[in-house]
């Protein structure tokens, strides 16, 4: 699947209800920049920036109506395949504190805490979460 950026916005405006989503012209940007892995199916996608031996996975996002049938870890870990064809050796990532689900996939993965962003991620209503950062080496 080779998704525009209009489909990738709206995706993540799907996915991601409660927060603010990112603009066509953010993920235009996004991909167009030097170290960009996206992976995307039909149900949702990933996207990472590489820079030298390091990425950032910048996001993940599936489609509610396909969570927990194993499509973000299916999409996970092929941007882990992904990123380690590029010599990337470590990934991280920052997520919310309050989203069981996608800490649930990061430990089932591999990832570990890092460290933490205290109020990083403001709501829609204006509540602020802690932002925990994951990483892992890939090899």
């Amino acid at each position: 699947m080779t998704p525009d950026a209009d489909w990738l916005s709206a995706t993540h405006a799907t996915c991601f209800p409660d927060a603010r989503s990112w603009s066509t012209k953010e993920f235009t940007d996004l991909l167009r920049a030097d170290g960009a892995h996206l992976i995307a199916k039909s149900k949702g996608f990933a996207l990472a920036r590489a820079v030298l031996d390091e990425a950032e996975i910048l996001t993940i996002a599936v489609l509610p109506n396909a969570r927990r049938l194993g499509f973000g870890g299916a999409i996970l870990a092929e941007l882990e395949n992904a990123l380690k064809q590029s010599k990337v050796a470590k990934v991280f990532l920052e997520v919310s504190a309050n989203n069981r689900a996608a800490l649930a996939l990061y430990y089932r993965s591999g990832y570990l805490e890092t460290g933490r962003r205290s109020g990083y991620y403001l709501t829609n209503d204006a509540a602020a979460q802690d932002a925990l950062i994951l990483s892992k080496l890939l090899f």
